[in-house]
């Protein structure tokens, strides 16, 4: 029988699963500095956009604790239902289990809060009862301490689940550069979300091969000349 960890993630065969991307449950984060991980979660969901993977956004305790999913992240979502749970455990709402069934692909990519709580009880059950693939997204996650979220992470890989980086599950997605019709969607997300690997981007388009400047407001910017 295939090892299904040897296949790569593609548009075709996985999924997407965000949980838990709430201001509360961002201010107990301690692994990650908090603006990177909203980079980085973003970075994450404009993929899932560009490649129209199946997604589903959780919360939990929203009223009374932890405070509405990220604007930035629902803008990327339009209409898409947010589904509140409860309990920690996404595993134990009927609601999360549906939706990832309705998408019919066992290979969930994970984004989330806490590592150690939510990302950690859903993975454990969703590969035991569900017989899921879990891939959770490292720098897409957070946990209330960096020994918190280091233990979680060995615990979850101990029990299977594949450890993964938000770029990484991009590019593994978009696979050959001659796939034009993602291609420069990809980029735009490269230059906005992927620190020096964006800037490069954006020396070779304009230094290389000469792309036109971009403008900065409302001037467009203009290159010194040397004097002569």
């Amino acid at each position: 029988m295939t090892n299904p960890k040897l296949e790569v993630l593609t548009p075709q065969n996985s999924q997407l699963l965000f949980i838990d991307h709430q201001p509360q449950m961002a201010f107990g984060v301690q692994s990650i500095d908090r603006q990177v991980l909203k980079n980085n979660v973003m970075g994450l969901a404009k993929a899932g956009k560009i490649f129209d993977i199946p997604t589903t956004i959780t919360t939990v305790e929203t009223q009374s604790f932890s405070g509405f999913t990220y604007p930035e992240l629902l803008d990327v979502f339009p209409g898409q239902p947010v589904l509140e749970r409860t309990s920690m455990n996404s595993w134990d709402d009927q609601k999360v289990r549906d939706a990832l069934a309705a998408n019919g692909r066992k290979k969930i990519v994970v984004s989330g809060l806490w590592t150690e709580v939510c990302n950690n009880s859903f993975a454990l059950s969703a590969m035991l009862e569900g017989g899921y693939q879990i891939y959770m997204v490292e720098d897409a996650s957070g946990g209330t301490s960096k020994d918190a979220h280091d233990y979680a992470m060995q615990r979850m890989i101990q029990a299977g689940v594949v450890p993964v980086t938000w770029q990484q599950v991009m590019l593994e997605w978009q696979r050959d550069w001659a796939r034009r019709e993602s291609y420069d969607a990809v980029m735009k997300v490269v230059r906005e979300h992927s620190g020096a690997y964006g800037m490069g981007v954006d020396y070779a388009y304009t230094m290389v091969h000469k792309a036109p400047q971009r403008a900065v407001g409302h001037h467009e910017i203009v290159l010194a000349v040397p004097a002569r």
